[in-house]
């Protein structure tokens, strides 16, 4: 046995099926485990065209796609959940397509308990001469797309073999009472009773939601169109949901793609703190705002002092730990308004926003000059810890007074900073108006 089926009628023989004789409908057993006819009644040959039940029990089915084994243990386990199904098969008795509803219950078989299906034939549905409205059956009954119709209610009354796949382990029954089959599908059954109402007083559309399927949680968009029951003239929904999880994933992950490689484009791969191209884009605004509100801004030009010797004495690894580290003190020492970023190499340009005057300017350098040149602590790969020193030569210009563009702040600022070089370094100095 594949599951718990206990709940099952077991037939034994074929002597307990003696009154289906009386029966002029078509009724015939398969069994899945062995995947062949177990039992039919005098209609059920008449309709294959055969003579004896032996003819049917060993017809050869050998040539029957792994599709349509599939279709067949889905609609075991559908009824056997629900007691009875009623669809479309297609079948070919003397090679001729000829679909019908059939009426499915699950039962059990022989002393071996085989698993099987007791199908009930009682009425023909008539598809007209044209042979494409058999291949529409078909392709609803293989395709892989999830296709159920349901009534207003939400109750299922048909579904093809994959959304039967798809919600076999779904029991609207064991939930709230005013659970619904429609809702109980959803990763949140109120988002589903809600999106179910939502689609009658649209009378249809598409929408896209979480789904609890066999294969976890999964997105799915479903085409939710009015239509009628064949057969009694019944209003229906019919469903089609299409997964496309992949699909959301891979938009998702190209989203993250982007943003990180416009966080690259903009930032230093180092230290991660705002590149050159940072400033490059976004300064125009901001002195555009600045000349507008009629704000000082000023441009802080800073080159560390004695970083190449420490790159000479203990490498580049060291460096890079120092520039780490010198980018995390200039970023924790300036307002959320204010930008630090690196220009490359042991270049940093800090943008000073709306400051209220020079004095202000000189209080953030003397800041600036007194925590770059304490102590810091370097990892050596095989050796232990020491400690280094840099300072910090910082050239300033405002803006407008110094330049009304970046690129000429960047420039005055950068003479300025190596006036301070020159002069004995460690220190800050002003660039001369224009």
């Amino acid at each position: 046995m594949h599951g718990d089926y206990n709940h099952l009628i077991h037939i034994h023989s074929h002597d307990d099926l003696a009154l289906y004789e009386l029966i002029p409908d078509v009724v015939w057993i398969f069994d899945l485990d062995k995947h062949g006819w177990w039992w039919g009644n005098s209609a059920a040959l008449r309709f294959w065209g055969l003579d004896t039940l032996d003819q049917l029990i060993n017809k050869d089915l050998s040539d029957d796609t792994q599709g349509a084994r599939d279709r067949t243990l889905q609609t075991f386990e559908l009824a056997a959940k629900n007691g009875l199904t009623v669809d479309p098969w297609t079948t070919y008795p003397n090679g001729k397509p000829q679909t019908l509803y059939m009426r499915h219950r699950a039962v059990l078989v022989g002393s071996e308990r085989h698993r099987a299906i007791i199908a009930f034939i009682n009425e023909e549905v008539s598809l007209g001469e044209t042979p494409e409205n058999l291949l529409l059956v078909e392709a609803m009954r293989y395709t892989t797309v999830l296709v159920t119709s349901f009534t207003f209610d939400g109750g299922v009354v048909i579904e093809n073999p994959a959304a039967t796949e798809a919600y076999r382990h779904i029991d609207p029954h064991s939930g709230p009472t005013d659970l619904c089959a429609f809702a109980a599908r959803f990763v949140d059954p109120h988002e589903g009773k809600a999106l179910l109402a939502e689609a009658l007083a649209r009378k249809g559309g598409r929408w896209t939601h979480l789904m609890d399927t066999s294969k976890g949680v999964r997105r799915h968009t479903l085409d939710i169109r009015m239509t009628r029951h064949p057969l009694n003239g019944e209003f229906l929904i019919l469903v089609a949901e299409y997964d496309v999880t992949e699909l959301h994933n891979a938009l998702d992950e190209a989203g993250r793609a982007q943003a990180e490689l416009r966080h690259l484009a903009h930032h230093d791969s180092l230290t991660g703190i705002p590149s050159l191209n940072f400033l490059l884009s976004g300064a125009p605004a901001l002195l555009a705002q600045a000349r507008r509100n009629n704000q000082k801004t000023a441009l802080l030009f800073i080159d560390l002092d004695g970083f190449k010797r420490i790159n000479d004495q203990w490498g580049h690894g060291a460096g890079d730990q120092v520039l780490i580290e010198i980018a995390k003190r200039l970023s924790q020492n300036i307002r959320q308004s204010d930008i630090a970023a690196r220009v490359g190499g042991d270049e940093f340009i800090i943008l000073f926003n709306d400051i209220a005057g020079e004095q202000g300017v000189e209080t953030l350098c003397r800041k600036i000059v007194d925590r770059v040149q304490l102590p810091i602590r370097l990892s050596l790969e095989g050796e232990a810890d020491v400690e280094a020193n840099v300072g910090a030569s910082i050239g300033i210009a405002l803006f407008p007074d110094h330049g009304r563009d970046l690129e000429s702040l960047i420039k005055t600022a950068d003479h300025s900073m190596y006036g301070v070089k020159k002069g004995g370094k460690n220190g800050y100095a002003f660039a001369e108006c224009i």
